[in-house]
């Protein structure tokens, strides 16, 4: 799977305040409508740039805070292709590949902001306009819930994690 889109920077510790706003944590029961405010903490005009499809890209500690699995189904439901960062919060890295939104471990530095970049999960590789940058790869079991679109759709399909 190749994944194109363009790059949002943020820096390190984005919580899962700054990704679901704590504002609009009533809208929780109408994920197409709290996915309309990701990231505005971080960026107000987030949402006027971002295109279906592009990435969110960070550096040490995304997703910290709170155990809020709405914030990477919000990520998810707008659209996010994937998100790359330095490191993620543990249960944000698991709640995420829960929904189905593709992770990747990278150093990120060399990621420009708003740069048109290609993913590709399964080697761990993203292309960048001033080249390649390794990232870790997913295990075999993770890339297997993110075909199916998360674990739930996984299970309904093979009726037990057989990986």
């Amino acid at each position: 799977m190749k994944l194109r889109g363009r790059a949002w920077k943020f820096g390190d510790n984005i919580s899962t305040d700054h990704i679901v706003p704590g504002r609009y944590y009533h809208l929780r029961s109408n994920m197409p409508e709290l996915s309309k405010h990701i990231m505005e903490d971080a960026d107000p005009d987030f949402m006027k740039k971002f295109k279906i499809g592009d990435f969110i890209v960070a550096g040490k500690n995304f997703g910290m805070g709170s155990s809020r699995e709405h914030a990477p189904l919000a990520l998810k439901i707008a659209g996010v292709g994937a998100v790359i960062a330095k490191s993620f919060a543990r249960i944000f890295y698991r709640n995420a590949i829960n929904v189905g939104l593709p992770l990747l471990i990278a150093d990120t530095d060399r990621i420009e902001n708003g740069e048109e970049i290609e993913v590709e999960p399964e080697k761990g590789l993203i292309l960048t306009e001033k080249g390649i940058i390794e990232a870790k790869p997913l295990p075999s079991f993770m890339l297997s819930i993110l075909t199916e679109g998360g674990l739930v759709n996984y299970i309904k399909k093979y009726g037990d994690l057989n990986f």
